[in-house]
């Protein structure tokens, strides 16, 4: 692992999606409440059980602190799924991931467009690494008006590997021609943050996923309640 340069030397900057660009309760777990219904209909199973499979609160509407589904690639979580409903198809079900989640109705951390336009008027280059599939970053970010405003965006499918391996954020530092110490890797969950480390990127924990911040210090240069903070950490 190289030597992290200054935080004035950073020169790129890549972001994780859900609970990080997006916030993860308000986003993902109304989502997935359908979901499990769509899927208790159409096997003739039990929401309750689909559920239990992978620790969601069915009652409250939201993940436990230990779900699976935080930080899955859609097959990790269509096999998981797949698990608890006999004979059920891990494709299909991760298809039906896939569509659905495409169209999911987003929340943003913060207003995105000024905050990347101001990142990007800092000479940064920005990019985003998630375990969802780049069909559906993409399809996320171009809701959100702001495809346009990154540099270089991969899924678990891109060809690079799933977080937590470093492929993906290694792919960005190469493609920007950029050192890894150079570049700083922003997530919510120890999914991000451990292959910044990997890489020898500095890496920052945000408070908009699951994870609390005692989860995420151990592995993050500093902890921030949400990605609006990033700028001053960049001039602090």
């Amino acid at each position: 692992m190289t030597a992290l340069a200054n935080r004035r030397d950073i020169e790129g900057i890549i972001f994780d999606k859900d609970g990080t660009l997006f916030d993860f309760h308000t986003t993902w777990s109304d989502w997935t409440r359908s979901l499990l219904g769509i899927l208790a209909e159409a096997h003739t199973a039990s929401p309750e059980v689909l559920a239990r499979a992978v620790d969601y609160d069915l009652a409250a509407g939201r993940f436990l602190p230990g779900s699976p589904l935080i930080g899955a690639t859609n097959r990790e979580g269509a096999e998981l799924l797949a698990s608890a409903i006999p004979g059920a198809d891990a494709d299909e079900i991760e298809q039906t991931i896939r569509l659905t989640s495409a169209t999911a109705p987003l929340v943003a951390a913060v207003p995105l467009a000024p905050f990347l336009t101001g990142l990007a008027a800092r000479g940064l280059k920005i990019g985003l690494v998630t375990n969802d599939t780049e069909y559906g970053a993409r399809a996320h970010l171009g809701s959100a008006g702001v495809l346009e405003l990154f540099d270089f965006i991969a899924g678990y499918d891109t060809g690079h590997g799933a977080k937590p391996e470093a492929g993906g954020l290694l792919a960005f530092a190469q493609a920007m021609g950029l050192a890894p110490s150079r570049v700083v890797m922003v997530g919510d969950s120890t999914h991000d943050l451990i292959p910044g480390r990997r890489a020898g990127m500095h890496t920052l924990g945000v408070l908009t996923g699951i994870a609390k911040t005692a989860d995420l210090a151990p592995y993050a240069d500093d902890v921030l309640p949400d990605i609006g903070h990033i700028p001053g950490w960049l001039d602090a």
